[in-house]
């Protein structure tokens, strides 16, 4: 029977995301995470089998913890209800969590790791956004009736790139509130306002 593990995975991860956090990719190295977390070099080793495939599985587990919450806040019934929803989701995912979110938002997966990675690593980093790629579609559709290059540019401006923009500037300056959901929630709305307008249109 073998022996359980001394140290949760979690506490490992979080380790590894807190090194880069504070210190870039580089900081977290074999050594800092196991001075880190407490854990021996070797046990990281035995059970990630090295330092970028745990580096990975924190990135992994940050998008993850974030897709849960934003992508069933997108489900309402109201498709820019769910827009509004999913933005101030973002924000108090950020409030909560905001290593995961400086790790996800600071960070490019390719920045983190030091070889590309292969076999089923790979495959699992390469669809883990597919739910996500989804789920703007389907708005996109819901919205302006088709998934158009520029039905699908109005939800990621209104879903990503706005709510990542002012994330990232207000975690850079210590001032997001829970009130930034609601402005950002207006906002990304009002990038969403003319659909009825543009399905008719494409109707015509």
């Amino acid at each position: 029977m073998p022996r359980p593990a001394l140290h949760d995975t979690d506490e490992l991860l979080d380790a590894a995301r807190d090194l880069i956090v504070e210190g870039g990719p580089r900081a977290a190295g074999i050594r800092a995470i196991a001075e880190r977390s407490g854990a021996p070099s070797g046990s990281l080793y035995h059970r990630f089998g090295s330092r970028d495939r745990l580096v990975a599985q924190a990135w992994l587990r940050a998008v993850r913890r974030f897709q849960a919450g934003f992508l069933a806040a997108l489900e309402d019934a109201d498709p820019r209800t769910g827009v509004a929803n999913a933005v101030r989701w973002a924000v108090s995912f950020t409030l909560d969590h905001p290593a995961d979110t400086r790790l996800l938002l600071e960070h490019s997966r390719k920045d983190l790791l030091d070889a590309e990675p292969a076999g089923a690593l790979a495959t699992e980093l390469g669809k883990v956004n597919d739910p996500l790629l989804r789920a703007i579609r389907a708005v996109a559709v819901r919205l302006y009736g088709s998934a158009t290059q520029e039905a699908l540019e109005r939800v990621l401006y209104a879903i990503i790139d706005l709510p990542q923009a002012v994330l990232r500037r207000h975690l850079r300056a210590g001032t997001l509130t829970a009130v930034t959901g609601n402005h950002l929630a207006a906002a990304a709305q009002a990038l969403v306002s003319d659909a009825d307008r543009q399905r008719k249109r494409r109707d015509s």
